[in-house]
């Protein structure tokens, strides 16, 4: 069953959405700005170019975002949709090109340059609308009003403040969902856990109310079933439910260290963001045992685990579970693999740890804990 939440921005999520993207975009005007992800299939690209021509529609279509681009391609987005004089900007494709597209519509009307965004410098009037079109997945940072970004210079993260209403449209069509048949950076079951733990952070943080605890539940509860049907038998409608009401829910209340950690190890790292939220997601669970005992218990019954003598029994059976899970999935416990130095990584943490939003971590986010986090995964 599709699903259309009017409010701002407004949300269509089900499979065939993507044939609303000419309504929504000719709301904003008649020549739109495609900034679209290099990987993905020419006859999508051509499939939103034709959908927006039918609309009467002028669609000029950047395609040169990849995932290792740096978010100074956002400067080469802006000239374009400039020198075309667009009046709304598409992000259609994965995480980088969410990131890089967003930077555009926010630096597009003030001819801002990349770097003058990454160095804090804000906009909070002027601004393409954007409409995000995601081939992957939503995630913790979609629906909030910043947003995380490399900085090429020393690739560490920066939190980018995204101007109120700057997002008009989020179209969720599971059918263009890559990871399922596995055209994509991660293995199809990284993204099951990169969406676990955007959800069981946002459950869990300090933050959270009563607005985002059923939303998180329920993304919770989905993401569960989905697990159980194992990487090979992922269903896109309904991983598109459980990421949006994940991303939502974590908007609601905070994304964590988790969230913020995997965008710093990505940044200095060739090592996709999926993967690297889902070799988090146990040390970040087994941290919430103690932080949040009866959340965890509840994620374990949410998970089929049958009721054990004790809260602490229960949360600590979510993190054995999830462990399995991860087997199963053929997802690592770790990223030794990839031979990447530790040393190279303390920075990068620092970076992560120093972001405004970890203050609502439920558990001291020390210099010394997240150092441990990163000796167990390196």
């Amino acid at each position: 069953m599709d699903i259309s939440f009017k409010f701002d921005p407004e949300i269509l999520i089900g499979a065939g959405t993507l044939s609303m993207a000419g309504t929504v975009a000719s709301r904003h005007g008649a020549r739109i700005m495609v900034a679209a992800d290099h990987g993905l299939d020419k006859q999508v690209v051509d499939r939103l170019k034709d959908i927006l021509d039918d609309s009467g529609l002028n669609a000029i279509v950047f395609d040169g975002i990849e995932n290792d681009s740096p978010v100074q391609m956002a400067d080469n987005i802006v000239e374009l949709a400039n020198a075309a004089h667009c009046d709304a900007i598409i992000g259609f494709g994965g995480y980088k090109t969410q990131i890089v597209a967003r930077m555009a519509a926010i630096m597009a009307p003030m001819r801002v340059t990349a770097y003058e965004l990454l160095d804090g410098r804000v906009m909070r009037n002027k601004f393409l609308p954007f409409i995000s079109i995601p081939t992957e997945s939503t995630n913790s940072f979609s629906f909030t009003d910043y947003f995380l970004a490399a900085d090429p210079r020393n690739r560490l993260i920066n939190s980018i403040q995204s101007p109120v209403n700057l997002c008009s449209a989020v179209i969720i069509d599971g059918s263009l969902f890559q990871f399922i048949s596995g055209n994509a950076g991660s293995p199809p079951g990284a993204y099951l856990l990169d969406g676990l733990l955007t959800a069981l952070e946002g459950y869990c943080s300090a933050k959270t109310n009563f607005l985002s605890d059923p939303i998180l539940e329920r993304s919770l509860t989905l993401f569960a079933k989905l697990l159980k049907t194992g990487a090979n038998g992922i269903n896109g409608d309904s991983f598109a439910q459980a990421s949006f009401l994940a991303s939502f829910g974590s908007s609601l209340s905070s994304p964590g260290i988790g969230a913020a950690l995997a965008d710093a190890i990505n940044a200095r790292a060739p090592v996709a963001k999926q993967l690297c939220s889902a070799v988090l997601l146990p040390q970040v669970a087994k941290r919430l045992v103690s932080a949040r005992p009866e959340k965890m218990s509840r994620l374990a019954s949410l998970l089929g685990v049958p009721k054990a003598a004790t809260v602490a029994d229960s949360a600590n059976a979510a993190v054995e579970v999830i462990s399995r899970n991860m087997a199963t999935l053929n997802i690592p416990d770790n990223l030794k693999k990839f031979n990447i130095s530790l040393d190279k990584m303390t920075t990068a943490a620092d970076s992560a740890r120093g972001l405004d939003f970890i203050a609502n971590s439920p558990w001291p986010v020390s210099e010394e804990e997240v150092f441990k986090i990163l000796k167990e995964i390196f």
